[in-house]
């Protein structure tokens, strides 16, 4: 549903609660999906928010919950009553109440826990000790687990006594007594199978891809992407079947990968949370750090200008130039280091192919450099009165420089990788700064050679 329709029903949803017709608000609702309900609901005003939450169908309401911002769920478990908390968290799935807990201050984490059940007191406490960047973090252990010697109908009989409480049903996973996966069967060979077929002869039990619960929780979902996976299976070290991630799950991490790494990208550290409602010193604090650094760093351009103030007051035109070497090498070498850090993000580049990284990078800088040099060589030309010398200088210049921005743009990234570092910290903002001081360091070298050409 589009955004403008959302907010149209917000307000007429806001009209009906105020006349309490909420059965007519009901009906409005019973229309829409969870996610839709929440972004309406985010719309209302704030006195009407818990009124409109406390309409909702039970089911309704948790699955909402989870779309709901941090601040709005804060409020609401604030708001309820002990046994209205322990209804919705009773309807959360395993991994969502996780994920809530993770979020909220102590004092809300203890009440939540306070009024979950024994069991998922249990197993939140048991997913909370995984790294929190792992695959066991964000797995949910409500699967529908089955044994090989069930037959068809068997396994139907299953899935109807526990599915109702299981995140998925599509995939179900055969393990033994201590819980080794053996083999995963889908609903739909399920039900091409004859019911007295056994799991055991219809499972696929070759080539299984699991991940380890300590496997980085971006590789997991980069395995989603590769394999078109629904659900893929969580075990432990000794091969035993402890959850699973589900494709939701999934996409949130690659969407919080991402939103990290446009961060790094932009020179920002932690940028979480909504822009609107973080406060302007956290937006500064978050920001100056690397402004800091990054400004520091460009005192060494200003270093190699001041090394060259003979050549500058000998031919002042020189300086002119200076602001396009920069901004075309900065360009360049962003261009690279952007382009490695989406290969290695999708696997395409790995560290080890350094070296035809580089090799491809010259073949491709010297045809744009070549280009750009041409293009560059005639405009000064023109401009300045056919001094072909400082066309020379300023073109041969550029050409090297371009060589020297792509080289250094795709080999950083590389080395961050190596070095167990996030590549996206190798974007546009250091790689500006390192390519600036390399390009002013090759013009004026070239620009000493050519000064006796020059005055």
């Amino acid at each position: 549903m589009e955004e403008k329709e959302i907010l149209e029903l917000s307000e007429k949803s806001v009209e009906l609660l105020s006349q309490r017709k909420f059965s007519e608000f009901r009906s409005i609702l019973s229309q829409l999906v969870p996610a839709d309900i929440a972004l309406m609901m985010e719309s209302v005003p704030e006195e009407w928010k818990f009124l409109f939450f406390r309409i909702l169908p039970k089911e309704t309401a948790a699955e909402t919950f989870v779309y709901l911002d941090n601040d709005m769920q804060k409020s609401l478990i604030q708001a309820f009553s002990d046994s209205e908390l322990r209804q919705m968290i009773d309807e959360l799935y395993l991994d969502d109440a996780v994920d809530l807990i993770e979020e909220m201050p102590a004092n809300v984490v203890k009440r939540i826990l306070r009024n979950s059940s024994a069991d998922m007191r249990k197993q939140i406490n048991e997913i909370l000790k995984y790294p929190k960047d792992s695959a066991g973090s964000i797995m949910t252990t409500e699967y529908v687990d089955l044994k090989r010697y069930m037959t068809v109908g068997q396994a139907f009989d299953r899935i109807r006594t526990t599915g109702v409480d299981k995140e998925t049903v599509y995939t179900c996973y055969v393990t033994d007594a201590n819980r080794i996966l053996l083999g995963i069967v889908s609903v739909k060979d399920l039900l091409l199978a004859n019911s007295d077929d056994v799991i055991g002869d219809i499972m696929e039990s070759n080539n299984i891809i699991s991940v380890n619960t300590l496997e980085d929780k971006e590789s997991v979902a980069n395995q989603f992407n590769k394999y078109d996976f629904l659900a893929i299976p969580v075990v432990d070290s000794d091969e035993r079947l402890v959850g699973i991630v589900t494709f939701d799950d999934a996409m949130d991490v690659i969407q919080e990968e991402t939103e990290e790494d446009f961060a790094k990208m932009a020179a920002i550290t932690n940028a979480e949370g909504s822009y609107f409602k973080t406060p302007v010193f956290t937006h500064a604090r978050r920001r100056i750090v690397w402004l800091l650094f990054l400004m520091l760093s460009a005192t060494i351009t200003g270093s190699i200008l001041t090394s060259f103030e003979a050549s500058i007051a000998a031919v002042p035109l020189l300086v002119s130039f200076i602001p396009m070497l920069m901004d075309t090498s900065g360009n360049c070498g962003s261009q690279a280091s952007t382009l490695i850090i989406r290969g290695l993000a999708l696997g395409e580049v790995r560290p080890r192919d350094v070296f035809r990284v580089i090799r491809k990078e010259v073949a491709v800088a010297s045809l744009v450099g070549f280009a750009l040099s041409v293009v560059n060589f005639i405009r000064i030309l023109i401009m300045y009165g056919g001094n072909v010398n400082l066309s020379l200088v300023v073109s041969v210049t550029l050409f090297f420089t371009v060589i020297i921005a792509k080289v250094i743009g795709c080999t950083l990234p590389l080395l961050a990788k190596t070095v167990k570092l996030d590549p996206a910290m190798m974007a546009s903002p250091m790689i500006t700064t390192i390519v600036d001081c390399c390009a002013m360091l090759i013009y004026f070298a070239i620009a000493n050679a050519f000064l006796p050409y020059l005055v």
